[in-house]
This record gives C-alpha cells, sequence and structure tokens, in this order.
C-alpha cells in the first residue's frame, strides 16, 4: 500500500519534522533516517510501525533543529582584529570607501561564533518522548491513508471477482456441449482413417468416447473455481490483513484455468479460460498492493 503522511512539533527551542512514506511490498520493510545522537529512537519507531503495519516498504526520516538564539554567542576578537585592520588601511589607500560600521563588521562570516547549548540528560529524554509521541502521530496518520487506498482498491477487487463469476457461469454452459463436441470429433476422425464407419462397434465407439469425455471433464475445477472465488470475497469484506491469502488463492485460481484450457475441446471454452487467466492476472497484480 502506497501512502504518504507528516507530523511536526516543537519543545524547549526544538523543532522537528517526521516524513513518512510507504509503497507496495510482499513484507514489511522500515529504513529510518534520524539526525546523529537520536539513534535510540529506532527501536521505539519501528516497533510502532510493526503495530500498525504489515507490509510495505516504509522510509521514515527526522529534520531537527534548534531554534535560533538557544545558544550562547562569542566574538572571535582575532579575527575581528583582523578584518577591522584591513578595512581600515583600505580606506586609507581609497579615500572614496566609507569604513564599515560596527554592525557591518560584526555580520561577517566568522566574526560571531554560536555556541549551542548542550542538552542535559533530562533535556534529551523529554524531547525522545516528544520525538516518539510526534512519530505515532505520523504513524497512525499513514495507516488511515493506506486504509483510505485499501478502501478504494476493494471496489477494484470485488469487480474482478464478479467478472471471474461470470466466466465461470460462461464455461459451465459451455463445458455442458463437450461431450458432444468430443463424440463428434472422434467420428469425423475415424471417417477419415475408416472407409466404412458403420462396420465399427458403436458400443466400443461410445466407451472410447466416454474415456475422453471423462478426461475432458472440467466440473471439479469448476467447482474448486467456484470455492476459492466464494473464500476470496470472504476475505475482502472481513478485512483485516489479507494480502498474502489472497495472493495464495490467485495462485489456486491461475492453476484452476491452466487446467481448464489443457482440458478444452471447444473454441468457446479455450477463449473463457483465456480470459480467467488474464482477469486472475489482474487481480493478482492489484493484490501485490494488499496488506
Amino acid at each position: 500500500m502506497t501512502g504518504f503522511a507528516r507530523d511536526a512539533g516543537e519543545l524547549d527551542g526544538w523543532t522537528w519534522t517526521w516524513e513518512l512514506k510507504s509503497v507496495n511490498a510482499k513484507g514489511l520493510d522500515v529504513r529510518l533516517r534520524t539526525p546523529g545522537g537520536f539513534d535510540a529512537l529506532e527501536p521505539q519507531a519501528r516497533s510502532l510501525i510493526s503495530k500498525k503495519l504489515e507490509r510495505g516498504n516504509v522510509t521514515a526520516g527526522l529534520m531537527l533543529s534548534r531554534a535560533a538564539g538557544s545558544g550562547t554567542f562569542r566574538i572571535n576578537e582575532d579575527h575581528l582584529a583582523t578584518v577591522t585592520d584591513a578595512a581600515q588601511r583600505l580606506v586609507k589607500e581609497q579615500p572614496w570607501l566609507v569604513a564599515p560600521s560596527a554592525a557591518e563588521l560584526l555580520a561577517l562570516k566568522g566574526v560571531i561564533d554560536t555556541e549551542e547549548e548542550p542538552l542535559t540528560e533530562d533535556g534529551k529524554v523529554a524531547l525522545e518522548k516528544a520525538l516518539i509521541a510526534s512519530f505515532g502521530r505520523a504513524v497512525g496518520a499513514l495507516s488511515e491513508v493506506r486504509a483510505e487506498e485499501g478502501q478504494r482498491l476493494q471496489e477494484t477487487l470485488d469487480g474482478f471477482l464478479k467478472t471471474l463469476d461470470g466466466l465461470v457461469a460462461d464455461a459451465e454452459k459451455t463445458a455442458d456441449l463437450q461431450a458432444d463436441i468430443i463424440r463428434a470429433r472422434m467420428k469425423e476422425q475415424i471417417a477419415d482413417l475408416v472407409a466404412d464407419i458403420s462396420a465399427l462397434d458403436p458400443g466400443r465407439l461410445e466407451q472410447e468416447a466416454a474415456l475422453v469425455m471423462t478426461k475432458a471433464d472440467i466440473r471439479e475445477e469448476l467447482d474448486r473455481l467456484k470455492a476459492h472465488l466464494s473464500s476470496s470475497a470472504e476475505l475482502l469484506s472481513g478485512g483485516g490483513a489479507i494480502g498474502r491469502r489472497l495472493d495464495f488463492l490467485c495462485q489456486e485460481l491461475n492453476r484452476e484455468a491452466n487446467t481448464i484450457c489443457s482440458k478444452a475441446h471447444e473454441t468457446a471454452l479455450t477463449r473463457i479460460g483465456l480470459d480467467l487467466k488474464a482477469t486472475i492476472e489482474q487481480l493478482r497484480e492489484q493484490v501485490q498492493n494488499i496488506e
């Protein structure tokens, strides 16, 4: 399932933003990026994700910064003296130049050094607690986005299941004609080989036809198709993490469709079998997006 979520916050001069993205995957793979010194957040963050999500490649990133003015400042006297002397020398050499003001000198890079106040142990604990709470909100938002996508996806899957139900019904009607088609085809083939087909034992011909028809019988495959489709519909209506089970059912549906194609003795049934395979493949592609 795909999705994106963000959560931001601030505490004691610190501001942050969590960004979470997820894309489709068969399993759950989490990649977490945090600033240096905050590695302790990773186990808690992974635990929160695994409680909400079961599938997907999830990328989570933390952007953390400290508000301006939260540290202390120190004037680099040596550097200030150097640039001041240089400015005065230029003014003497070039009288039309205007001497820089104190504000301009202080604004030069390297003149003022900022020293951040180190985090106290209690301050870091409080910040990490706030960051994890924010991360939890972002994971919840991501889960909701994925759920909304899942609702839209369910409508698509329901459509595929209805199409498959219709194709199975068509296959049942066409399968009833297979016996007559097989019998007629055998008579034609024997007639091509034997000059007088009437001389053949009708009973023997019927036995051979019955044997071929038994091998071509697709009623068991159709029964299994209907059972798998019914199970798929129940899974979709039940909700929850059903992606893996639906993927397995798609494999079974495809197996039955392949068998029907191999047993088909009639063009219409072959066409239905191919339509079954194509629709099952479309269904399976969408199932890969389900948690």
